[in-house]
């Protein structure tokens, strides 16, 4: 088999391995979710092919190692009903990450799975200067590390304080963990910072009398995160975005600035390097109005 042979497998997500004819075959899993249909499928299919083994990714993706090169075709042929598509790998949107969201978790702000379908559906396999992954938490706790993503979506509530229910118990200002929320000079007032919130909620769930207030939910986006061999933080950018839509508007915005500054095989934080983080700023406000 030629190298050429060997770049267009590791394109479909099979990935030469270290014993010579073997291959790891990458699974496409969205966002962490399997239903049991596909789990014996992918177990079978291990038997079958590989050598009984599965490997769990760090990106809620699974692997079945040890298939050799004769065998990929009919590997795919037989996941196929249950619905698991192999993989991608190289200079494309890759799978999408996410946690269960607010129909699972108590901590939830945003459906993070129906997020996650939406962009796979819209954007995996799509081709980039590079590699490119977006992570989706469904609340501040982060749980998805949203900074760690080419592009990264939290969820967010924004609260609104209420004089009338308000009995300026000061427990909303002892559990802010920023503490963004402050008294005003005369006493009659409480003052949320904006610059210094970030959308927890937990003076919300917190308030004995109601005085503090769901206002909205919405989604941050981050940009520019990654790991690997030179990791660094993505930043975050726009205001909160209000709906799903607005929130994948911002993510093909996202993708739309790196193929036109990007270069081949360069990291999406390490253009925006380059150009700094103001001209995707204006780039997103001017291809979605949002600021």
């Amino acid at each position: 088999m030629s190298e050429a042979d060997y770049k267009e497998l590791k394109k479909g997500g099979m990935m030469r391995q270290a014993e010579a004819g073997l291959f790891s075959v990458r699974l496409r899993v969205v966002g962490g979710r399997l239903t049991t249909t596909q789990l014996r499928a992918i177990r079978e299919a291990a038997d079958r092919f590989g050598r009984g083994e599965i490997h769990l990714t760090s990106r809620q993706g699974v692997e079945i190692p040890n298939v050799h090169q004769d065998s990929l075709s009919a590997l795919k042929e037989f996941l196929a009903p249950s619905g698991v598509g192999v993989g991608v790998c190289g200079p494309t949107v890759r799978t999408v990450t996410a946690c269960q969201g607010c129909r699972v978790c108590p901590s939830g702000v945003i459906d993070s799975p129906e997020l996650a379908g939406a962009v796979d559906r819209e954007f995996y396999g799509k081709p980039v200067p590079h590699k490119f992954k977006v992570g989706i938490s469904g609340c501040v706790n982060n749980c998805m590390k949203a900074e760690e993503n080419d592009a990264g979506i939290k969820g967010w509530i924004e609260p609104r304080w209420e004089a009338p229910a308000c009995t300026f118990c000061g427990v909303c200002q002892a559990v802010c963990p920023t503490m963004a929320i402050s008294t005003s000079v005369d006493g009659g007032a409480l003052i949320i910072d904006p610059t210094l919130c970030i959308g927890c909620g937990d003076c919300i769930t917190s308030c004995p009398s109601g005085g503090m207030r769901e206002e909205s939910r919405g989604y941050r986006l981050f940009a520019g995160g990654k790991f690997g061999r030179r990791p660094s933080l993505g930043r975050r950018i726009l205001g909160v975005l209000r709906t799903k839509e607005e929130a994948m508007a911002a993510i093909l915005a996202v993708l739309d600035f790196f193929r036109e500054h990007g270069k081949p095989r360069e990291r999406f934080g390490d253009t925006l390097q380059r150009t700094g983080l103001p001209a995707l700023a204006a780039f997103l406000n001017e291809r979605t109005g949002i600021s």
